[in-house]
């Protein structure tokens, strides 16, 4: 404030500073993720099921466009992801048809909102939707979730459709952590977490799961190597030696 506001220079205070402290990220065991997976249905079990599957955030998992998922090469698309960065990830055999599915109920609700008054087709970034006029009103461009009702864009005024709201998989995951009566403070981000540890545990190399996370640093990645070093010191507590019971 005072050097670029009050245009006062206030010195050098030649002090360090704090360093943010370090934070252990909740991990579901694989038999955890499979109790909350049982509990969700529909729409909310494929979303959760490709954050776990395939390392994804939250708004990458709902951003996810028709184009996006190449069922040939097996591989999915994340555009525009944190760092403003693509990359590419794994696509699980199991949501194959599911997305198939999921895709071709994307395809409907597309083909009936054409039937509706000035109506404009998909949302997209204005620099893209400038570059590519067209692009909204290919299949392509259409979210692979989208709401349930087209809404009015509030910078354009244009009926358009979104995908769907980050809530509605939020709620259903933390309804479905509660019905499977697990205590850890697990949310939609948890998924991503268990993705990477449980590469790491089956011996995946960490500069692979850095990528398919889309770290840019390496050392980001390393936080879930924690699971790897549990008791890294092999010691046995004494309360263990006690014949209490």
């Amino acid at each position: 404030m005072y050097k670029e506001v009050l245009k006062t220079p206030v010195g050098d205070f030649s002090f360090k500073h704090s360093k943010i402290g370090k934070r252990v990220p909740d991990v579901l065991s694989r038999k955890e993720v499979k109790k909350v997976l049982i509990e969700l249905k529909g729409e909310s079990w494929l979303m959760a099921s490709l954050l776990y599957g395939c390392g994804l955030r939250l708004i990458e998992c709902l951003e996810l466009r028709i184009k996006d998922v190449d069922f040939e090469l097996n591989e999915i698309i994340v555009r525009d992801g944190k760092g403003n960065n693509d990359r590419q990830t794994v696509f699980p055999d199991l949501l194959k048809e599911p997305l198939q599915i999921q895709i071709s109920k994307a395809k409907i609700r597309f083909k009936e909102n054409l039937s509706i008054n000035n109506f404009h087709s998909a949302s997209m970034p204005e620099a893209l939707e400038r570059k590519y006029k067209n692009a909204p009103k290919e299949i392509g461009w259409q979210y692979i979730f989208p709401a349930k009702k087209i809404g009015i864009d509030p910078r354009s005024g244009i009926l358009k459709q979104h995908h769907r709201h980050e809530s509605f998989l939020q709620k259903a995951v933390k309804t479905a952590v509660l019905k499977a009566e697990i205590t850890k403070n697990a949310s939609c981000h948890t998924f991503r977490h268990s993705f990477a540890t449980h590469l790491l545990e089956d011996g995946y190399d960490i500069r692979t799961v850095q990528e398919l996370l889309g770290h840019k640093d390496v050392r980001t990645t390393m936080r879930y190597k924690h699971v790897l070093n549990r008791n890294k010191f092999n010691v046995r507590s004494p309360l263990d030696n006690l014949d209490l019971i």
